[in-house]
């Protein structure tokens, strides 16, 4: 089993996860980050970290966020990996309560 980034994350872009990876797994996209599931090794340590709460374990992803577990496999072989925290987006505050942002993620 893998752990996946969701619908929270996009548009927001929290790293406090990326700090705690002690495999580096996740990858970085202009708007959200993505995990490879390629790399990860189900330690959970990103899920506590997440302040958005955009983290499941693949089994747990809830039935109107499916689309996810595929679109994190897909993006995670293009988008460049991200070892440190970085600042969120500047407008992270007003898109954290939003939901269905699957459509704004920019590729």
């Amino acid at each position: 089993m893998t752990y996946v980034v969701t619908d929270a994350c996009v548009k927001c872009k929290y790293t406090d996860c990326v700090d705690v990876c002690p495999v580096d797994c996740f990858r970085e996209g202009p708007n959200f980050l993505v995990i490879d599931p390629d790399e990860c090794i189900d330690c959970t340590l990103c899920v506590a970290e997440c302040p958005v709460e955009a983290i499941y374990a693949e089994d747990d992803v809830p039935a109107d966020m499916q689309d996810y577990i595929a679109l994190n496999a897909e993006l995670s072989k293009s988008w460049s990996a991200i070892v440190e925290k970085k600042d969120p987006l500047p407008d992270h505050e007003t898109w954290a309560a939003v939901n269905g942002k699957i459509d704004q993620i920019e590729r």
